[in-house]
């Protein structure tokens, strides 16, 4: 067995696949930037995760390469980090790379000094040159050469980007507060982006942004603008029906290398499967389509059944690669699919999956065709009833048995690598997608799977900790909690609440708040930075706003500000959430559609929205009705709290301006306020859906 490096003893399943790499590898930590000082070497920085499949390429390239590694060794600290389990160290470093060379992505490669400042910066590079690109045998000796001989010009070069690090944490807020207009113009990119004949935004590579489907629906709703509506309803049917989603084991890969929706990038991550079980979800609600009911259901399958630990987290992700080959895992020759099957069926699955001979699936590297297909569908199963002549719920459900055949079959392939580390962020997310999916479709096992994944949480990285925690794999809890995990899981524990009216979850939210504005919210100049204030160990402390691939801590915390703001009645968290708006304020107004979860909140807050509190007896049908109603109504601006008409006294202390709200009648009775102005309470279902649609 080869000799193993310093990542030996880490617990990150990225990290431990480069234990063994001849690269002489160090996790971050003092130990490695002590030994650069003393022996006056640059740091290399390799920043990646274990499902990306760049990563795989450059480190099968280079990292394991004998050669390349004996250059890094000679010239350089080497540090890995998980992207993952570390996302302060990526945020900060990736702000570099942008300064740098105006773009990023992973594998992200910078060359800091022993004092942790940057400068240089790279993606994936290759190990021997092409096209014009240094490759690692080429780009090594030079920087050795360029730090032996023009050391002041490297530390001046990295003074000035960390001075711009550090700056962009220090932004000073707008006097101005963000208003109706900014969502009208975000409205307008979106439809700019809008890809007509595919759906989605832009072009290639093409990511699934659920939470732009999410401020378009409640555009839909603020304005009427079907516009609005048509965007999120095709963009959901055509993801649904592409190659981005997983059609035999269900969930979606990570995004979708061409603008049909059809070739991905095939690790499977959990954020996306929560955030587009959200924007499914609410998409159902409010067009009633079957097909995107079916597709939470699917996607709750896949994560329920493949993702979970036995003791109720969520796994991570599921890597893009199997047996060193992208996509093996989930590509069909169509022998297979007529070894799996019978021979008409086999002829019915290749036709409406669309199974070619010589495949669709091209090599990235080569461009050629591979022989192997990406199970997609062109038509809808309305189209394909018309042509098998068969009903359409009677075709979906024949091709859901046939699906199983496969999956079955599928199961004897080796399978990509699923890295089982838990983080509190993304976990938060899940909870939030399985607590709004089971309220809505008003399925129980949804919201128990939410509520183990929120004891796990609780239990394993928070209780007996001294604040909230990151990372958890193999019994091993580390790092401290970041932005993104109060806000993350703060969002999970109001939807809980929500799905099951049991306050422990709401006081549990209101715990985290607090905690989460004591460490991170900044006092001067509002928002949240990602560090807490007992972590210093970068360069600044960031405040990162920017919704991408996963909406940003601000932006969710903003959300969570203002319904935890309307649920309790604290005025203080909702101007802290208008000053997030102030502080984001002109890179908001300079690109809306960056900022399309912060801009819910805007939406929110500018309103109509409402405080409906429920009075009766959970156990009773007329409180259950009532209940059910509000659930199946999309009404996006409103809070909902329930108050037992037995011992309401822990709710009151939460939310006193409950106190004087009885049942009627000793039935089950609802107030539909509005900025605390409540209308008269009423026991009729549909005279409260009626006020709510106001």
């Amino acid at each position: 067995m080869a000799d193993r490096n310093h990542l030996d003893k880490e617990q990150s399943p990225y990290l431990l696949q480069h234990a063994s790499n001849p690269v002489n590898w160090y996790p971050w930590g003092e130990k490695a930037f002590k030994k650069a000082r003393e022996e006056d070497k640059p740091v290399f920085l390799s920043i990646g995760y274990a499902t990306c499949h760049w990563c795989h390429v450059m480190a099968h390239e280079s990292f394991e390469d004998a050669e390349v590694a004996e250059l890094m060794n000679d010239t350089f600290v080497s540090i890995k980090v998980d992207r993952e389990e570390r996302p302060d160290i990526d945020h900060t470093y990736m702000t570099a790379c942008q300064i740098i060379s105006g773009r990023g992505g992973w594998p992200l490669n910078v060359l800091l000094t022993p004092e942790k400042k940057p400068f240089y910066a790279a993606t994936y590079i290759p190990r021997e040159s092409r096209f014009g690109r240094p490759g690692m045998k080429e780009f090594i000796p030079r920087i050795k050469k360029l730090w032996e001989e023009q050391r002041e010009k490297i530390h001046d070069s990295a003074d000035e980007i960390s001075e711009a690090i550090e700056k962009m944490g220090s932004m000073n807020p707008s006097d101005e507060t963000l208003d109706e207009t900014v969502l009208h113009r975000c409205f307008k990119e979106l439809k700019n982006q809008y890809n007509e004949e595919h759906g989605g935004f832009g072009s290639a590579p093409k990511f699934p942004t659920p939470h732009h489907l999410l401020f378009l629906l409640r555009y839909w709703k603020r304005t009427g603008d079907d516009q609005a509506q048509n965007m999120v309803e095709s963009t959901l049917d055509r993801m649904r029906r592409g190659g981005i989603y997983d059609h035999v084991g269900y969930g979606f890969h990570r995004y979708s290398t061409d603008e049909k929706w059809l070739v991905p990038h095939f690790e499977k991550m959990l954020y996306d499967q929560a955030m587009l079980a959200l924007a499914y979800t609410e998409g159902y609600q409010v067009t009633h389509k079957p097909l995107f009911k079916r597709t939470v259901e699917e996607i709750f399958t896949y994560v329920i059944r493949d993702m979970q630990h036995e003791e109720g987290g969520f796994f991570s992700a599921e890597d893009a690669d199997s047996e060193g080959e992208e996509g093996k895992f989930y590509i069909w020759e169509p022998q297979e699919i007529e070894d799996a099957l019978d021979e008409d069926d086999a002829k019915m699955i290749i036709d409406i999956f669309n199974v070619e001979p010589n495949g669709n699936y091209h090599d990235e590297a080569s461009g050629e065709k591979t022989g192997a297909s990406i199970l997609h569908m062109t038509d809808t199963h309305k189209q394909l009833g018309l042509r098998y002549d068969k009903e359409t719920e009677t075709l979906r459900d024949y091709i859901d048995n046939l699906r199983q055949k496969l999956y079955q079959y599928r199961n004897q392939r080796e399978r990509p690598l699923r890295d089982d580390k838990i983080l509190t962020d993304w976990n938060g997310l899940m909870i939030a997608a399985l607590a709004k999916g089971g309220q809505v479709f008003n399925n129980n096992q949804y919201i128990d799977k939410a509520r183990e994944a929120v004891n796990f949480i609780l239990e394993n990285m928070y209780e007996g900790q001294d604040h909230l925690m990151h990372r958890y794999r193999n019994g091993n809890i580390a790092v401290p909690g970041h932005a993104d995990d109060y806000a993350f899981l703060i969002w999970g524990l109001i939807e809980l609440y929500e799905a099951t009216f049991e306050l422990k979850y709401l006081q549990t939210a209101l715990e985290l708040q607090e905690e989460f504005d004591q460490h991170f919210w900044d006092n001067e100049r509002g928002g949240y930075y990602f560090n807490a204030d007992f972590d210093d160990e970068l360069l600044g402390r960031q405040k990162p706003a920017y919704d991408s691939a996963l909406p940003s801590g601000n932006s969710v915390a903003m959300n969570n500000l203002v319904r935890l703001g309307r649920l309790t009645a604290r005025i203080e968290w909702e101007n802290q959430a208008e000053d997030i708006g102030k502080l984001f304020f002109k890179q908001i107004e300079d690109t809306p559609s960056g900022f399309t979860q912060l801009l819910q909140a805007v939406d929110f807050e500018l309103g109509p929205s409402f405080e409906v509190v429920l009075v009766g007896n959970l156990d009773s049908g007329d409180t259950k009705n009532l209940w059910n109603h509000l659930n199946r109504t999309y009404t996006p601006k409103k809070v909902v709290l329930f108050k037992p008409m037995e011992d309401a006294s822990a709710l009151e202390e939460i939310a006193p301006y409950t106190a004087d709200m009885k049942a009627r009648n000793q039935q089950a009775t609802v107030y539909v306020c509005e900025d605390y102005q409540c209308n008269l309470p009423t026991t009729d279902a549909e005279e409260m859906v009626d006020l709510l649609e106001l």
